[in-house]
């Protein structure tokens, strides 16, 4: 392996960390190991810090190929909580209204959710990394300030319902660059009547790259311990 010239790295990101931690700890890691002060390491597509999952980082001059996996289709395992919601559409914040779901049932739910493959326009969550006149639409939302995004275009290749427990269900979700799950998880609840936000989420594939291909941190510090490089110092 040569890091610095260029390597692809596969990762499931753990729950509760960002994915620039992961970035810098790798490249905190590889830097040590190869006795230089800088690498450059970026990553493939953000996951939120309450997901977890697939994350592809590029290392050295393999940096240029991450706009190419970034508009490979992605696929997510998505759990949503149907009668609630939260300003973030997840759980970053606390539940802020209630609905009643006796109305719901497989069939409705089945229903709903089919409309929401194709091309759909989605507006991102206030809650998110999208600018707003040079800043962060999240910095603006967490000072309480209102947040308007225009509308984006997406593609949702295929959505599955995997697991029916009202009012929580699960989703295998397939999609395009620039979906938002936590969104999504709004949406369809808006389109049942009853509200509903995220409440678990995994990325389970990138293009051809699947969960069972990536490392987790133990793992990858592992074979750096058992791996020799010839540092640059040398």
């Amino acid at each position: 392996m040569d890091f610095i010239e260029g390597e692809v790295l596969y990762f499931n990101k753990p729950f509760g960390v960002t994915s620039f931690f992961l970035v810098n700890k790798i490249r905190y890691k590889l830097s040590q190991k190869l006795g230089v002060k800088k690498l450059k390491v970026g990553h493939a597509g953000t996951l939120d810090p309450l997901a977890s999952g697939v994350l592809i980082l590029c290392t050295g001059k393999a940096t240029k190929l991450i706009d190419t996996f970034q508009y490979q289709t992605k696929e997510y395992l998505a759990t949503i909580r149907l009668g609630s919601t939260t300003p973030s559409f997840d759980l970053e914040t606390p539940i802020d209204k209630e609905y009643d779901t006796s109305h719901l049932n497989e069939e409705l739910i089945r229903e709903k959710i089919s409309n929401f493959v194709g091309r759909i326009e989605q507006i991102p969550p206030a809650y998110s990394a999208c600018k707003v006149d040079g800043k962060r639409a999240y910095e603006l939302a967490r000072k309480g300030k209102e947040v308007v995004l225009k509308p984006k275009v997406l593609v949702i290749d295929e959505i599955e319902l995997v697991e029916c427990n009202i009012p929580d269900i699960k989703l295998r979700i397939t999609c395009s660059k620039g979906t938002y799950i936590r969104a999504l998880a709004r949406d369809i609840g808006e389109a049942l009547n009853c509200g509903g936000h995220l409440v678990g989420l995994q990325r389970t594939r990138i293009g051809e790259v699947t969960l069972d291909q990536c490392f987790n941190m133990e793992e990858f510090e592992e074979v750096l311990e058992k791996t020799e490089f010839k540092k640059e110092s040398e």
